[in-house]
C-alpha cells in the first residue's frame, strides 16, 4: 500500500514538473543587478504574464509573491517571467525600466516562446502591484500590458492613506513633499478611458497594512468610471501578502477566480487586421454607460469578428484643429493610435472645430487634417519614387485611412455649429480625401434623418445611433 501510494505521489510531482518545459534566466541589466526569472510552459496557450514581486520597494517578496505562481499558471499553458528588479532607492525610474525591459524581451521573443504579443499582461504584488499600475498607465504603448492582475496593491503615493515607505521607497523623500508626484504615481489618477488596460484586483477586506478602500477600491473606482474593463475581489479575511501560498484561507476560490477572470478575457488573435478608431467624444462614446464594451467601436468589433482587433482612440472634446481648444494630437491617444501601427484607421473628427473659439482657426483645417495623414502614412506626404535594384528594407505599414464626416448636429449644444460643419468641415474632408485617394463614409448624409438616434443634446448617438455607425463602418471595411 505504501509502495502504491509513494508511485501515486511520484506520478503526481512529475506531471506537475512537466507543465514547465524550460525554466532560464535573462539579465536585465549589464551588472545583473536585474534579471528576469523565465517559466515556459510544456503546452503553451499563447498568453503570458510577467510577475512583479512586491516588499515596499525595500525588498524583494519573489518567493510567495513571485516564482510560487509559475506551476499553476504553467499548467494552464501561461508563460510566466518573474521580474527581479532594482529597488528604487528614491530613483522610480530604475524599477520602471526594469518592468519595461522585461515586457519588450517577451514581446520581441514572441514567436520563439509560442506567445501571442498582444496577450501580455502583469501581475504585481502589493509595491508591486503599484508598479504594475504604474506601468499599466504611464509607459509607452510598445511596453503597456494587455491585462492587469493587482495583488493588495499600492496605489496612492499619500502616505497618509497607504503604506508609507512604499511612497518614500518609491519617490524619495524629496518626492514625497512634491504633490505633483504625488498626485501622478497615485496611480487611480492616471487612469485613461480605453487606453489604460483592463484589470482584476484581488484584496482581502482585513488588510492592515495598504488600507484597500484607498488603494485598490480607488483604482477599481477609476477604472469603473472610465468604463474600462474591471474586476475586484475582496475575501473576508486574509490580511495581506498572502500572494500565491496555500496557506492563504480563499487560495483555490482565488485561482478559480483568476481562472474565469483569464479565460473571460479574449485576446486578438496575433495576425489579426488592426483597425484605430480616432475621434472625439462620439467616438469615445459619450453618454453610452461602459463605452469600452457599448460604444461603436466595441460593436464594430463585435460585426467583424476576431478576424480584427479594433481599438477606440476616442476622446471627448477634441479638435483636429491643432489651435483649437483641445486638440487631438496634443493626446496620450493619439500617440497609441500611432504606436498601434493600425493596418485601417477610421478619423471622426470636425464636431468641435466648428465651435466659434475654434473655427477662428478654421483657415488651418486642411493644413491639420493633412498633417494627422501624412502622420500616419508618411509616404502620402513625398513623391512616388522608382524602385531600384538593390534589396531594401521593409517598407512601413501603409494603412488604409477613411475619413467620416459629422454627424449632423441637430442642436447647436455646446456652441457646435452645424453650417460651419456642413459648409466648410466637410467639403474640406472630401478635398483631401481626393488628394490623397482616401475612401469618405458620408455619416453626415446617411444621418440627415436621424433625430432619433442621437441623444437629447442633438450631438451624441444614443444607442441606436452608436449600432448604425458600427454598421455603416463594418460594412465599408468588409467592402
Amino acid at each position: 500500500m505504501k509502495k502504491m501510494m509513494f508511485l501515486v505521489l511520484l506520478l503526481i510531482a512529475t506531471a506537475v514538473q512537466a507543465q514547465t518545459a524550460r525554466k532560464f534566466t535573462l539579465d536585465l541589466t549589464d551588472d545583473a543587478k536585474a534579471q528576469m526569472v523565465c517559466f515556459l510552459p510544456a503546452n503553451p496557450s499563447g498568453r503570458a504574464i510577467v510577475g512583479v514581486p512586491g516588499g515596499g520597494y525595500s525588498m524583494l517578496s519573489n518567493t510567495h509573491e513571485g516564482y510560487l505562481a509559475s506551476e499553476w499558471l504553467n499548467q494552464q499553458g501561461i508563460a510566466y517571467f518573474v521580474v527581479n528588479y532594482r529597488l528604487p532607492n528614491g530613483d522610480r525610474t530604475k524599477p520602471m525600466g526594469d518592468v519595461e525591459k522585461g515586457i519588450r524581451i517577451v514581446r520581441d521573443s514572441a514567436t520563439v516562446w509560442g506567445i501571442n504579443p498582444h496577450d501580455v499582461g502583469i501581475m504585481g504584488f502589493s509595491a508591486g502591484g503599484h508598479l504594475s499600475s504604474v506601468i499599466s498607465t504611464h509607459a509607452d504603448f510598445d511596453v503597456r500590458p494587455d491585462f492587469s492582475i493587482l495583488f493588495y496593491p499600492v496605489i496612492s503615493m499619500d502616505e497618509r492613506v497607504t503604506h508609507k515607505w512604499s511612497c518614500r521607497n518609491f519617490l524619495g523623500e524629496e518626492g514625497q513633499k512634491n504633490p505633483d508626484l504625488v498626485n501622478d504615481f497615485s496611480t487611480d489618477k492616471a487612469v485613461r478611458r480605453h487606453l489604460t488596460p483592463p484589470a482584476l484586483i484581488i484584496m482581502a477586506s482585513d488588510d492592515r497594512l495598504v488600507p484597500p478602500v484607498t488603494n485598490g477600491v480607488a483604482y477599481y473606482s477609476a477604472m469603473r468610471n472610465a468604463g474600462n474593463e474591471c474586476a475586484m475581489y475582496i475575501y473576508p479575511t486574509g490580511d495581506h501578502g498572502y500572494g500565491f501560498g496555500t496557506w492563504f484561507k480563499y487560495h483555490d476560490q482565488m485561482l478559480t477566480d483568476i481562472g474565469n477572470w483569464l479565460n473571460a478575457h479574449k485576446a486578438p488573435k496575433p495576425d489579426a487586421v488592426k483597425v484605430a478608431c480616432i475621434g472625439n467624444s462620439i467616438t469615445d462614446g459619450h453618454g453610452i454607460d461602459m463605452a469600452t464594451q457599448h460604444g461603436y467601436p466595441a460593436l464594430l468589433q463585435q460585426m467583424l469578428g476576431d478576424g480584427y482587433w479594433v481599438k477606440n482612440f476616442g476622446v471627448s472634446a477634441r479638435t483636429l484643429l491643432n489651435k483649437g481648444d483641445f486638440p487631438y494630437m496634443n493626446e496620450m491617444a493619439w500617440k497609441d493610435a500611432v504606436a498601434f501601427q493600425p493596418d485601417v484607421v477610421i478619423i471622426k473628427l470636425g464636431t468641435n472645430d466648428s465651435k466659434p473659439q475654434n473655427w477662428q482657426y478654421g483657415a488651418e483645417f486642411k493644413a491639420d487634417l493633412k498633417q494627422m495623414i501624412t502622420t500616419l502614412r508618411p509616404d502620402l506626404a513625398q513623391p512616388q519614387k522608382k524602385k531600384g535594384k538593390k534589396a531594401k528594407a521593409a517598407a512601413p505599414k501603409k494603412p488604409e485611412i477613411i475619413l467620416c464626416t459629422p454627424i449632423p448636429a441637430f442642436k447647436s449644444s455646446w456652441d457646435i455649429n452645424e453650417e460651419i460643419i456642413a459648409n466648410n468641415i466637410i467639403p474640406i474632408q472630401q478635398e483631401v480625401a481626393r488628394e490623397y485617394g482616401l475612401k469618405v463614409i458620408d455619416l453626415h448624409t446617411l444621418f440627415a434623418n436621424g433625430a432619433d438616434m442621437v441623444q437629447p443634446d442633438g450631438i451624441h448617438p444614443n444607442e441606436k445611433g452608436v449600432k448604425r455607425m458600427a454598421e455603416i463602418i463594418a460594412e465599408a471595411l468588409k467592402k
